[in-house]
């Protein structure tokens, strides 16, 4: 960072400002359009991934407070409102996760199967080219910055490319297979990544851990 200018510096920040609000209003729409049409084909995983956009945005907005503090002062402490929507954050992917745990149950019981699996798989490798962007969007300013919670963020977004994984698989296995199941088990896999993301929310908002989705742990200052 200290090669940088402070016109770059600004530049870049300005960079990770928008990266945000791109990361926000892409989220909220895919979110709609999933939802809509995980609803009307009646598909368990495209839903739940829809609904899981939706957390994102929430995510997505303390990210952006985030963004905006660091931006101001990178050794501030994390905002009552950071807090806040991360708690929120983290609620929802619990709930979300025993939504879709009680759904797929359901489900598997009653041999439900959905109408078709096309929506998802073009909204899927929609997102995963779109996500691929902005991880390696962050990645690049992160670096420039020497900012780790913007290189957390990325690294977050990479679970969202992992969500999208799981939603093309299941699609293309259905689309190909027809086998019923597939639509219940990737709800499964759905599951799997929203308790992780629960968990983390929850951990930054008590200042276990500053850094989402990483390796590296830190204690916050008190």
């Amino acid at each position: 960072m200290t090669t940088l200018t402070q016109t770059s510096i600004n530049k870049y920040w300005q960079y990770a400002l928008w990266l945000a609000l791109f990361t926000i209003f892409f989220n909220f729409a895919e979110g709609l359009v999933s939802i809509y049409f995980g609803s009307q084909d009646e598909t368990l995983t495209l839903f739940g991934f829809g609904v899981d956009s939706f957390i994102e945005v929430m995510s997505g907005i303390g990210i952006l407070a985030m963004v905006l503090r660091i931006r101001q002062n990178t050794d501030a402490p994390r905002s009552q409102f950071e807090r806040t929507a991360l708690r929120i954050t983290g609620t929802s992917f619990y709930l979300l996760a025993v939504g879709l745990g009680a759904t797929s149950i359901y489900n598997l019981f009653t041999a439900h199967k959905p109408t078709t699996t096309l929506p998802g798989l073009v909204i899927s490798l929609i997102s995963i080219a779109i996500m691929w962007a902005l991880v390696m969007g962050k990645r690049k300013v992160g670096h420039a910055l020497n900012s780790s919670p913007i290189l957390a963020d990325a690294n977050c977004t990479m679970v969202c490319i992992y969500m999208s994984f799981v939603l093309l698989v299941s699609s293309l296995i259905y689309h190909f297979t027809g086998f019923g199941f597939i639509d219940s088990l990737g709800a499964l896999g759905l599951i799997y990544f929203s308790v992780s993301e629960g968990k983390e929310a929850f951990e930054k908002a008590a200042g276990i851990e500053d850094d989402c989705c990483s390796d590296d742990e830190h204690k916050e200052k008190a």
